[in-house]
């Protein structure tokens, strides 16, 4: 078996130290982290053409790990790449319709940066969305539309926030036992 590449897809506010994919990119073989965007985070294409690059970089089968805004990133870009992918974490969605508090920017703001409507089409690989019930940027509801939309398994984190060193993570050890049943689907061997 072949061990995989980790591409950890951040939300718009990129690299975080304290964040529980930084952590887990540390504790990772072989892991990648999509470079954050310094001059206009919100620009989808230039998103979509990093995360592109990034997984080109990859040397293994490729285990996506996003967050936030990194969820619609990955699902916007799979619909136009090639390249493929042996799963994928998507944990905490957004839901982009709806305004959300500052700092995070406002729909208006993220349609100027090219963000229409997340595609709601099935991904073209073994997914697992992972939603919480207090998640100020998404309401259960809405995590649960985009878990079916997408094909893919949800699992409820239970009252996680947004799963971020705001709500308290920092580490968030359900991340890897949620990479190993996505190793295990595609046949990898473990790599964590």
């Amino acid at each position: 078996m072949t061990a995989p590449t980790y591409v950890i897809v951040p939300g718009l506010r990129g690299h975080v130290e304290e964040h529980w994919q930084t952590l887990l990119a540390g504790e990772l073989p072989d892991a990648l982290i999509v470079p954050p965007l310094e001059e206009n985070p919100i620009d989808l294409t230039a998103r979509l053409s990093a995360l592109e690059s990034t997984v080109a970089a990859a040397t293994g089968p490729v285990i996506l790990v996003a967050h936030s805004a990194g969820v619609p990133t990955v699902v916007y870009w799979a619909q136009q790449t090639t390249q493929s992918v042996a799963g994928a974490l998507l944990a905490t969605p957004p839901d982009l319709r709806r305004p959300m508090a500052a700092p995070h920017p406002s729909p208006e703001q993220l349609a100027d940066g090219g963000w229409g409507e997340v595609p709601m089409t099935p991904l073209p690989w073994p997914s697992i969305v992972v939603a919480s019930t207090d998640d100020p940027l998404a309401s259960v509801e809405a995590v649960t539309g985009f878990a079916e939309a997408w094909g893919s398994r949800l699992v409820d984190a239970g009252a996680v926030g947004h799963l971020n060193p705001t709500a308290g993570y920092g580490p968030w050890p359900q991340a890897t036992e949620l990479l190993a049943e996505l190793r295990e689907v595609a046949g990898l061997s473990a790599a964590v």
